[in-house]
């Protein structure tokens, strides 16, 4: 996670921050108070720019993210138009009262409502069509 990269990020640049604060420090024990003020600062702008790069980088996954859903939503609410439309007013009653009970929904056990099709009237043909004798 990103997080972590940012933490890890300014954890190491305070580090390096104090390695140098106490380098200094030992080289010149009557180091100022202004030198000190100014490494801090240093060290915390450095900090906020690396938070910052990080959490731009991240809007813009999010705001990806975003649009990707955005998208997915629309192409869902589309099927589920195209799917009302196609449904009988027997299923579309059966999914009402499905969607109030809370119930699953379960496959259709009932035969067909609609007009019977061409495939279910073809009936295949079981004797042979040679000559009888």
């Amino acid at each position: 996670m990103r997080v972590q990269g940012i933490q890890l990020q300014g954890h190491m640049a305070l580090k390096i921050f104090f390695w140098e604060l106490e380098q200094h420090l030992k080289s010149s024990s009557g180091a100022s108070v202004v030198a000190i003020d100014n490494k801090i600062e240093q060290a915390m702008d450095l900090v906020k720019s690396h938070l910052m790069y990080a959490v731009r980088e991240e809007v813009e996954v999010l705001k990806e993210q975003i649009k990707e859903l955005i998208e997915r939503n629309s192409q869902l609410e589309q099927e589920n138009t195209l799917l009302k439309t196609l449904a009988s007013p027997e299923q579309m009653a059966q999914f009402q009262a499905q969607v109030q009970t809370g119930s699953p929904s379960a496959p259709p056990t009932a035969a067909p409502t609609g007009p019977p099709n061409a495939a279910t009237l073809t009936q295949p043909a079981s004797h042979t069509s040679g000559p009888s004798a």
